[in-house]
């Protein structure tokens, strides 16, 4: 028992070094890298501290990779693209002084760079059963609704409008339609 302590306090060290070692080695330039592994290739390898050595790289590479999928986008099919094709671009008022500027990502198909005061998104459009343009950044939760005659932006995690009332200068001409042209009530009984 008092050899296995020993052994413990003894490579405990060994282990941070290595690990600070490995940490100094992704930070530093390509030539302070090879100077680096060259050291490590003349120490000798004690097999207690190499397992550890190979789940660290393993989880530097993993994280890598869930990094490199977080910065690409989605790739959209092609009803996606097509509801894309609908959505109203610009600088687009809202209610209460607001607005809010819709501009399409010229480096990613189909994807659009909702902006305002105090928020910045990265949207993609998502189909709907009704219809309806929405455009959603899921990362954080940012909804983009629009319908014929109005628009709003939600953030669904927060729970809260972050604007309401947005109109396109072609949501408004049916938002003006539709006032002077009322729609008829459902509660209206047909024959009247």
């Amino acid at each position: 028992m008092k050899q296995l302590i020993a052994s413990v306090l003894l490579i405990a060290p060994a282990f941070a070094l290595v690990t600070t070692a490995q940490a100094e080695t992704t930070t530093k330039p390509a030539a302070t890298k090879a100077a680096t592994t060259t050291k490590k290739a003349t120490t000798p390898v004690n097999k207690t501290t190499a397992a550890p050595r190979k789940k660290a790289a393993a989880a530097t590479v993993a994280t890598g990779a869930a990094a490199a999928a977080v910065l690409a986008p989605r790739a959209l099919n092609a009803d996606e693209l097509a509801l894309a094709d609908r959505v109203h671009t610009g600088r687009i008022a809202c209610e209460l002084g607001q607005h809010v500027s819709v501009t399409k990502d010229g480096s990613n198909a189909g994807h659009f760079l909702v902006s305002g005061n105090g928020f910045n998104f990265h949207m993609a459009p998502v189909g709907t059963s009704t219809g309806v343009v929405r455009l959603e950044d899921q990362k954080s939760g940012a909804v983009w609704l629009q319908i014929a005659n109005k628009s709003m932006l939600m953030n669904q995690k927060q729970g809260k409008r972050l604007a309401d009332e947005c109109m396109s200068p072609e949501q408004l001409q049916v938002a003006e339609a539709i006032k002077k042209s009322p729609p008829p009530s459902l509660l209206d009984a047909p024959g009247k």
